[in-house]
């Protein structure tokens, strides 16, 4: 178990399923309107892409009206060793790991300490002046930004900042020669090498995914003095009982760790995966957690029930509603990560219409998933949220879809 310290939105006590590997009462498929010949079908399906290689193995969790009505691990946990998959298998979520930080950032704000309409400047002056970059015949020149970026902008990511793997442009570039992914660096470190570097776009015109959410990170660390581990654990992790999720896997849990295989079944290439076994001076804010299916269940149930939790109130049902409306408007960018038909809240991806994705869901549905392909969807109207846990980078397009779509064809209600 991961050491936490209880904080203001805990309790002194916890409840009696803490230490149990199931995160939810539990109920027969049929006692929340799902078919069980429809979930045995979903992991069949599974099982088969186990068996022809596309992945080494998977969890997979579904809970409905309050009630877990399915949680199942299918495959292998560590291929090269040849240890099975095990419900309490300990994943990389990447960037799994907004949604819980965005949460912590919406705490502090629900403490008066910031508006999402203030420039992130105001409590990271470093940021305050970074220029946009403009394509001046072959050269790359500079400009000032319209407005500043605020900190709604970083939720949304519509703050001009980017990622240095989205792209081959002169920006990205940038990014990759300034090392702005580094284990080694702080959370303070990275946001004065990005206040270097020039915008990829002018604040709040594109939504662009990016490092914005490590920002927020650091934003935290910066209003509640401490870092943004021990923020976290003190306010969300220790008190929803996640004992399993944190910047890293103590030497004692490595054995519960899931790698992938080491060589892509799609392309041959080799799967690098990020090293979680040794304590990192960076705690990414954007994509450094690990957990297990039931510690991130415990968080979306949170979410699920408006911002509480065996009894314990996280955020306001307002803030929850806040967080998963959309926020962009007419805002547009990155077709291929916002699917059509959804906007963007405040740490989520949100469905708009009930058509035009290609993947089922209802108006209000929220999302997001992780680099290595770990998916969540919470589904309000349908009372729903759903959980799939693999490490296969290039598979996890297509998996994060064939979860969804099996899941949703289990309904019998």
């Amino acid at each position: 178990m991961l050491n936490y310290n209880r904080g203001s939105h805990g309790t002194n006590d916890y409840p009696g399923y803490f230490m149990n590997s199931s995160p939810l009462p539990s109920a027969t498929p049929e006692d929340v309107g799902l078919s069980t010949p429809g979930l045995n079908r979903l992991g069949r399906v599974m099982q088969g892409e186990v068996e022809r290689g596309r992945v080494p193995g998977a969890v997979a969790l579904i809970a409905r009206r309050g009630q877990l009505a399915y949680f199942e691990s299918f495959g292998q946990r560590d291929p090269a060793a040849g240890a099975p998959m095990a419900k309490d298998s300990i994943f990389r979520i990447y960037s799994m790991t907004k949604p819980i930080v965005s949460v912590a950032a919406m705490m502090l704000w629900e403490e008066g300490r910031f508006l999402l309409s203030d420039p992130v400047g105001k409590y990271l002056p470093e940021l305050g002046g970074v220029g946009v970059a403009v394509a001046q015949g072959a050269d790359l020149g500079l400009t000032a930004a319209d407005r500043p970026i605020t900190i709604q902008d970083l939720l949304r990511h519509t703050s001009g900042l980017t990622y240095e793997f989205r792209g081959n442009g002169p920006v990205h570039k940038m990014y990759m020669a300034a090392r702005i992914y580094n284990r080694d660096q702080s959370n303070a470190d990275q946001v004065a090498a990005l206040a270097k570097l020039p915008l990829l776009h002018q604040p709040g015109t594109k939504w662009e995914y990016s490092r914005s959410t490590d920002v927020v990170g650091r934003l935290i660390e910066v209003l509640s003095g401490v870092s943004l581990g021990e923020y976290l654990q003190r306010h969300i992790l220790g008190p929803l009982g996640m004992i399993d999720t944190a910047f890293h896997v103590p030497t004692a849990l490595h054995a519960r760790l899931t790698e992938g295989f080491a060589k892509d079944p799609d392309t041959g290439s080799g799967v690098q995966l990020m090293n979680v076994k040794d304590a990192p001076k960076f705690e990414s804010g954007g994509g450094g957690l690990v957990s297990t299916a039931a510690d991130y269940a415990r968080f979306l149930q949170m979410l699920l029930n408006r911002g509480k939790f065996d009894g314990v109130r996280y955020l306001s049902r307002k803030t929850i509603e806040l967080m998963t409306a959309d926020h962009l408007g007419p805002i547009t960018g990155a077709p291929d990560l916002l699917l059509p038909g959804y906007g963007f809240g405040l740490g989520f991806a949100v469905r708009l219409q009930p058509g035009i994705s290609h993947v089922p869901g209802s108006v209000g549905q929220y999302f997001w998933g992780g680099l290595a392909g770990t998916t969540f969807w919470v589904d309000p109207a349908e009372q729903l949220f759903a959980i799939m846990m693999i490490q296969a980078p290039g598979q996890r397009d297509y998996f994060r879809t064939l979860f969804r779509d099996l899941v949703y064809a289990a309904f019998d209600d």
